[in-house]
């Protein structure tokens, strides 16, 4: 067999480097990037059962980032912090219980928060993320499912979009409160699912300033 000739060397080469070209931009696209909680388009709530109905609440104050590399998931991380006295059911007495020592005890525990550990792929658009999750003083290690719902360049930058829906026994974290009624059974569930809504921001660092030529 001849050996190439220097013309097809040089297509070769050529080839492989316009390859390479175009290439890279992709591999640094594909990096993990951490993004800022978007408060404005994203929520925390929730739903526990009330007799035989159900009262819905949200947290109205929280912050957090996602470091997310579509790439290699396993390096993605979450961490979140919410203020427990933002809770919110559209009733102010309700609430005001909710934050006494019968609930949340926000004067001792302020803040429920989730420090992710380990994450997982799990298909294309939904995750496994392993996390400890605090409340009332309690922390634990849950696994919840997160989907995927979308990834677009935005104002320079780029928004990430990710939900979760998943259920914790108010009880592991010494929530216990409740009240026997009359009738039998009880006034609340221990069950209380969570909804996450999550848009979150990443922006490009701002360009280094360069220094003033120094005066003569």
């Amino acid at each position: 067999m001849r050996p190439p000739s220097m013309r097809l060397r040089l297509l070769l080469a050529t080839t492989a480097a316009a390859a390479l070209a175009v290439l890279l931009p992709s591999v640094a696209a594909a990096e993990a990037r951490t993004y800022a909680l978007d408060r404005a388009h994203s929520k925390v709530s929730f739903t526990i059962r009330h007799l035989m109905s159900e009262v819905d609440g949200r947290f109205r104050d929280f912050d957090g980032s996602v470091t997310y590399d579509p790439q290699a998931p396993e390096r993605s991380k979450v961490e979140v912090t919410i203020q427990a006295t933002s809770i919110d059911t559209s009733n102010e007495r309700r609430d005001d219980h909710l934050r006494s020592a019968d609930f949340f005890d926000v004067e001792k525990h302020p803040t429920l928060t989730f420090k992710s550990t380990g994450v997982q792929r799990e298909s294309a658009d939904t995750l496994r993320v392993t996390g400890d999750l605090s409340i009332h003083g309690v922390t634990r290690q849950v696994t919840i499912p997160v989907r995927i719902t979308g990834q677009m360049p935005y104002r320079g930058g780029e928004k990430v979009g990710f939900a979760s829906d998943f259920t914790v026994d108010r009880k592991e974290y010494d929530v216990t409160w409740n009240r026997a009624v009359d009738q039998g059974g009880v006034l609340l569930g221990d069950e209380v699912a969570i909804s996450i809504r999550v848009e979150a921001d990443w922006a490009p660092p701002e360009p280094a300033a360069t220094p003033a030529p120094s005066g003569r």
